[in-house]
């Protein structure tokens, strides 16, 4: 059974005064603390390519993991929609060649944005198992600081720079369980690039968040016949401190204090949000069930239980 080996990532030092940038829109530290989440937000420098961060995370899964060769790789899956240059070549090809890995393996990317990594992970699994492959390496880099507008008070306070990596394979400690997955292109408006610029209408996307991912892990619970209590803990994608407090507050039954929130360093990095928690949180720990919830751009959400097997 294809699962979850390892998480690596790679987060830039550089970045932005957060309680600096809100002082600029006239927010003062209580909200950028207690309403952002993030005090500090990461950012690639002009001369990095979102490939570069994949790299870099990559780089440090093989440093983490010596067992692990780099000949070994079957597949690679880059989960961005910020991708090098204008999307073409898909940015899957460049890190192959960046990495020098055999030219055999696949590599292709995935759309998606603060979902993907939940959608990853299953697509990964599912191509494997299809096609019989040992190791696979499942990427997230989506630096929106190549779309956001600095001068946009809703979203320049939100998003950091971040890649991770997952390494899946065969007899991985943490198993996929059950998931569930939603579309709603209705709301696509909601969050969209226009002319190279990112706009976001947050208030439809916290009412988003509020109303559907409480309701979403419930089922994911009830599917699994599961309780509330038997989710050891909960990683959510960290859009905001407001929207993961708003949510643990909703999601009747649960421990408010199982809710991971961690964000304060990084920000809100998109599709690498829950790996980064789990990486932090869950790997190499004695939890035994966590739940995961990723929602944003598409509408687009998707959650899922991942177990620890000894």
């Amino acid at each position: 059974m294809i699962g979850i080996k390892s998480i690596a990532s790679y987060v830039p030092a550089e970045g932005l005064d957060n309680y600096a940038q809100g002082a600029k829109f006239g927010k003062d530290q209580e909200f950028i603390f207690g309403k952002i989440g993030s005090t500090f937000l990461p950012r690639k420098s002009a001369g990095q390519e979102t490939s570069d961060l994949c790299v870099e995370a990559v780089n440090a899964l093989f440093s983490g993991n010596p067992e692990l060769d780099p000949a070994s790789i079957d597949v690679v899956i880059v989960v961005t929609q910020n991708g090098d240059a204008e999307g073409l070549p898909h940015t899957a090809a460049i890190v192959q060649h960046k990495l020098g890995l055999p030219t055999h393996i696949a590599a292709f990317d995935i759309s998606l944005g603060c979902s993907g990594y939940v959608y990853g992970l299953y697509a990964m699994k599912g191509f494997m198992e299809a096609a019989g492959l040992k190791n696979g390496l499942l990427i997230t880099a989506d630096p929106y600081s190549k779309i956001v507008d600095p001068e946009d008070r809703n979203t320049t306070m939100l998003f950091g720079d971040a890649a991770t990596v997952t390494w899946m394979g065969e007899g991985a400690h943490w198993q996929l369980g059950k998931s569930l997955f939603g579309t709603d292109g209705a709301g696509a408006e909601f969050l969209r690039t226009t002319d190279g610029k990112f706009f976001m209408n947050g208030r439809q996307v916290y009412n988003f968040a509020l109303v559907k991912v409480p309701a979403h892990l419930q089922q994911l619970l009830d599917a699994s016949q599961l309780q509330a209590t038997d989710i050891d803990l909960y990683c959510l994608h960290q859009g905001s401190a407001a929207i993961v407090d708003a949510v643990s507050q909703r999601f009747e039954g649960g421990d408010p204090k199982r809710f991971v929130k961690d964000m304060t360093e990084t920000g809100n990095t998109v599709s690498s949000s829950i790996p980064l928690l789990l990486e932090k949180h869950v790997m190499g720990s004695q939890h035994k069930r966590v739940a995961l919830s990723g929602f944003g751009v598409g509408l687009s959400w998707g959650s899922a239980i991942i177990e620890r097997v000894d």
